[in-house]
């Protein structure tokens, strides 16, 4: 069955709801990361040993950048960890958990797209959303599909079960849906 010209939309609109999210979590990860490895440099320094160093009176652009990024760094990890590393690493670890999901997420998305055409058709949504237990109606309007499928991404995203996910995602496979290298070329421009 061939998809309405409103279905057409769904595909994209559902991914776009997606990849806002994965650039979202991406950043956290990335502000944890880089708090966390803060930390452990600064445990680090604190085990070796003192030295002396000279004074440059000298002062380049690029030495004030690296100051100003540094000095940015310490108040952002300090205010936000005031846990400090253990904190940072909790959130290192929950912010990946988290960006994993969303990625998975995307490439059940993706999956979704059986014939790689960029579009949901009838049966492909059926079977999408019957995947997470929900009916497809094809009499609804497909801003109420797509609100039905951004829905379940966002309780699937914030409540972190990854195995209902999962489970989503294995009942496409039974059906015959595939990752495909269409797929692995979308996923990647995400990543990058």
């Amino acid at each position: 069955m061939a998809a309405t010209p409103q279905q057409e939309s769904v595909f994209r609109a559902f991914a776009s709801h997606i990849e806002h999210q994965v650039e979202l979590d991406k950043r956290l990860f990335v502000d944890a990361s880089e708090c966390t490895q803060w930390f452990y440099k600064q445990e680090r320094q604190k085990a070796d040993s003192p030295k002396s160093q000279g004074i440059s009176l000298r002062s380049s652009h690029r030495a004030s950048q690296v100051w100003r990024t540094a000095t940015r760094i310490t108040l952002n990890c300090e205010s936000r960890y005031p846990g400090g590393i253990a904190a940072a690493r909790e959130d290192f670890s929950r912010t990946q958990s988290t960006l994993s999901l969303s990625l998975t997420f995307y490439e059940f998305a993706l999956v979704g797209d059986r014939d790689d055409d960029g579009q949901y058709s009838s049966s492909e949504l059926r079977d999408i959303l019957g995947s997470f237990g929900l009916v497809f109606q094809p009499e609804l309007a497909s801003a109420s599909q797509l609100s039905m499928l951004n829905a379940q991404f966002d309780s699937v995203h914030h409540m972190g079960h990854f195995d209902l996910l999962m489970a989503g995602m294995g009942v496409l496979y039974e059906k015959g849906y595939r990752f495909t290298d269409w797929d692995k070329r979308a996923l990647s421009q995400i990543l990058g």
